[in-house]
């Protein structure tokens, strides 16, 4: 009869390293959210952002950092989109997305599924479909964006990562912050101004040998947004003379989200898993005009108003095109100017 195994630690959780290992580890899997990478600084409102997640791991009581290298490379951007600003009825205006393909359709999935590792070619197609299913729930479903409990997406988890975006969903902090794992938003900071997302992005798969599959997910979601009333609120005026008031009705901005994600399919014959629900891997995100050091368990795009208005001090990191899928995440822990969003 063969033995049955909990996942070893670091195969599990956003953020986790899946550094060689021996062999399965009993029960104790330790998987946590990716540490979100800023500077640091406190959190004024200034110019737009771009917030680093890097992937992260405590093996053996030491905390390893290296940056997730994309696996399909892909051309950059091109460097100017259609003129003018986006508005409500053209909310992809200016912005090289704008002929991305909608939602699921911009995930490129493998045109075969051969068998691989422990999986024959219908498990395969199956575990992928499930990845697949992931993204969509976790980044494109319309409950999940306006803010919701992310039900959706812990129902497809293994009960081990499920627990753990359960835990940071009811507290989020600094170190579990729901935003790691879900594309979603305050209604009372930002509203989502269509019901489109532009997607693009590829998803491969290889053997990880006796124990199972090994899924590689890259994929850039663009988010159209307009301020809800926290985020409307008066602003001061940099020009002195009181508060300016925003007409949120008009205003259109965008954040950019790329997600570099592992999944893990073991062999439900010799693991304690659910069949056809993965384990989250290493992986690491990074968000295009968001706040910096936000953690409040939502993103929370920077509207453009907010930073006419900025009186922070400058950021820190590299000026950055958020829409440059050819290279890989970095995990410098600053937050930068982006080039375009």
């Amino acid at each position: 009869m063969p033995t049955t195994q909990q996942p070893g630690p670091g195969n599990g959780g956003p953020g986790r390293t899946d550094g060689p290992s021996e062999g399965p580890t009993p029960a104790g899997d330790t998987g946590r959210p990716a540490e979100r990478k800023t500077s640091g600084r406190p959190r004024p409102v200034r110019n737009a952002l771009l917030v680093l997640l890097a992937a992260a791991a405590v093996l053996g009581g030491v905390l390893v950092v290296r940056p997730v290298l994309t696996r399909t490379p892909e051309s950059a951007a091109p460097p100017g989109g259609a003129p003018g600003r986006p508005t409500p009825e053209h909310p992809w205006a200016g912005s090289p997305a704008e002929p991305w393909p909608v939602g699921a359709a911009g995930i490129t999935m493998p045109d075969s599924t051969p068998a691989t590792g422990v999986f024959d070619e219908q498990q395969v197609a199956a575990n992928l479909a499930a990845v697949k299913a992931y993204l969509v729930a976790a980044d494109l479903d319309p409950q999940v964006m306006a803010g919701g409990n992310g039900q959706q997406v812990l129902d497809l988890m293994q009960p081990q990562d499920a627990d753990l975006l359960s835990q940071a969903l009811a507290h989020p902090d600094t170190g579990h912050d729901p935003a790691n794992w879900l594309s979603r938003f305050d209604p009372a900071w930002a509203v989502p101004i269509t019901g489109e997302v532009k997607v693009q992005g590829k998803v491969g798969f290889e053997s990880d040998g006796d124990r199972g599959m090994l899924v590689h997910a890259d994929v850039t979601f663009v988010y159209a947004l307009r301020p809800g009333p926290e985020a409307a609120k008066p602003v001061p005026d940099p020009n002195g003379g009181g508060y300016v008031r925003v007409d949120a009705s008009r205003l259109v901005d965008r954040e950019i989200v790329r997600r570099v994600q592992d999944f893990r399919f073991y062999d439900p014959k010799h693991y304690k898993v659910t069949p056809g629900k993965p384990r989250l891997g290493k992986g690491s995100s990074d968000f295009g005009n968001n706040r910096c050091d936000a953690y409040s368990g939502y993103l929370e795009p920077e509207f453009e108003f907010m930073r006419a208005a900025a009186t922070g001090p400058a950021p820190s990191g590299p000026a950055t095109d958020p829409y440059d899928r050819t290279k890989p995440l970095q995990d410098s822990g600053e937050c930068g100017t982006l080039t375009r969003s």
